[in-house]
């Protein structure tokens, strides 16, 4: 990660009834993470009209690199991260929008430059007419990891 010149954030606080992440066996569920800045500010705006796709895109890439901070929290050591497995990337679009998978490859780029291949996953990536705190993006995710 000091390669990409990413440092890891506070993991971001919840904003209602729910908790980072559950871990099950040998999955851990990370709750939907959203384009929030270290210094607390967050991207809003819909995307297609108010937000550009290049814009949008940074956005899930910031959003991944929060999930990241959410895993590092959980698992106290990334090395444990075997496989991210499943992405919900969530757009927050205007109605006439088609463009939700170049959006979310912010967040795929950045697991695929993080963790090689073990960062490939299976992913969707749809339309919301809104999203909390008209945030532009929350990404979900499901992740492998060893003991």
């Amino acid at each position: 990660m000091q390669a990409l010149g990413i440092v890891l954030p506070e993991p971001p606080s919840r904003i209602a009834n729910f908790v980072s992440h559950v871990q099950i066996d040998k999955l851990l569920f990370l709750s939907g993470q959203g384009p929030l800045e270290a210094d607390g500010s967050k991207h809003t705006g819909k995307v297609g009209t108010e937000v550009s796709v290049p814009d949008a895109y940074l956005h899930a890439r910031l959003t991944g690199v929060n999930l990241i901070a959410v895993m590092h929290t959980a698992l106290g050591d990334l090395r444990r991260v075997r496989r991210m497995v499943k992405l919900l990337g969530m757009v927050n679009a205007a109605p006439d929008f088609d463009s939700h998978h170049k959006v979310i490859n912010g967040c795929s780029d950045l697991f695929v430059e993080v963790f090689g291949l073990s960062g490939r996953h299976a992913r969707s990536a749809v339309g919301f007419s809104s999203l909390p705190g008209n945030i532009t993006v929350e990404v979900e995710a499901i992740v492998a990891v060893d003991p």
